[in-house]
């Protein structure tokens, strides 16, 4: 489940740094406010792709997850595209507990 995870926020992480000159040009956003914030966007799905060994991470995850679909009142591409990096996010966590409650038996 932690890889699953893990490659979810991963490649959430790159299509949040990709969004950030879409957010600058078609959304007329600040430069500075939007690569700080997609920037720090980012850079917490890296990290907390590394720490999902502990329980708290998924949590938070789960929490970003939000925070990227609500992002979308800055761009409104972030709606689309937050809504289908938090059901992968469900689908990985759900997939996952399947999978290592199949290797348990």
């Amino acid at each position: 489940m932690n890889r699953l995870c893990a490659m979810v926020l991963v490649c959430e992480a790159l299509v949040i740094a990709l969004a950030i000159p879409v957010a600058i040009k078609v959304g007329g956003a600040d430069a500075g406010t939007a690569g700080a914030v997609g920037g720090i966007a980012a850079v917490a799905c890296v990290l907390l792709a590394g720490l999902l060994r502990h329980r708290w991470a998924f949590v938070a995850g789960g929490a970003l997850q939000v925070l990227v679909i609500l992002s979308g009142m800055a761009v409104s591409s972030l709606y689309f595209l937050g809504a289908i990096f938090g059901a992968l996010w469900i689908t990985a966590i759900l997939l996952g507990r399947r999978v290592e409650g199949g290797q348990a038996r």
